[in-house]
């Protein structure tokens, strides 16, 4: 795969993104923040507990795989969180070689979304851990229709090709009044099929 086509690649991919969150979907807002400001809204010591699952991404890589990371947290009475419990996702692809597809977002169906004041100042939907954790690609929109969340990254997420090492995400997340299932989401890409299953948790509402 020449450099020349992976760049017509991520430009496909960048155009698609733009269209994927449907006409009626709303907007969710989204801040930067990081780790442990965001752990102490969930707990006073600004230490969690947290409980991990992934769901493996395999999109016909020549050798390894990629995974996408549900990572669930809860929060202690007198917290701003109380009552409700944290979901935080990552797409990772740094394990995956041989390039196939690049991912350009994430679709799930979360339910109704907990705002809190990851930003001083404001109460908001989602937050970007860019800060004290993995990652190097942050969210470029989240659109929410109905239950469902279109997550679209800021740029597309792609495995190892020849130099360029694999990529992932920042964690991203939100809250919730309700408790984790697992279930499945959809990641897109710019390819064909172009949707893809992914194990994850999300609220069971």
């Amino acid at each position: 795969m020449t450099l020349s086509h992976r760049i017509g690649m991520l430009a496909t991919a960048a155009a698609l993104a733009a269209t994927c969150a449907p006409a009626s979907a709303a907007p969710l807002t989204i801040v930067e923040t990081g780790f442990p400001a965001a752990n102490c809204l969930f707990q006073a010591s600004c230490t969690i507990v947290v409980s991990d699952s992934t769901g493996k991404v395999d999109l016909g890589f020549d050798s390894g795989s990629g995974f996408f990371q549900s990572r669930i947290w809860n929060a202690a009475a007198g917290t701003p969180a109380a009552g409700k419990t944290g979901y935080l996702y990552r797409l990772d692809l740094r394990g995956a070689a041989g390039f196939t597809e690049c991912v350009v977002g994430v679709t799930m169906n979360f339910g109704p979304v907990a705002k809190l004041p990851y930003k001083s100042g404001s109460m908001d939907d989602v937050f970007v851990g860019t800060s004290g954790g993995l990652g190097t690609i942050k969210l470029q929109s989240a659109d929410q229709e109905g239950g469902v969340i279109t997550f679209t990254f800021a740029k597309p997420v792609c495995p190892k090709s020849g130099a360029v090492a694999g990529e992932t995400t920042f964690f991203f997340g939100l809250a919730s009044t309700k408790p984790p299932h697992a279930t499945a989401g959809t990641l897109f890409t710019a390819g064909s099929p172009g949707f893809y299953a992914i194990d994850l948790r999300t609220p069971n509402f």
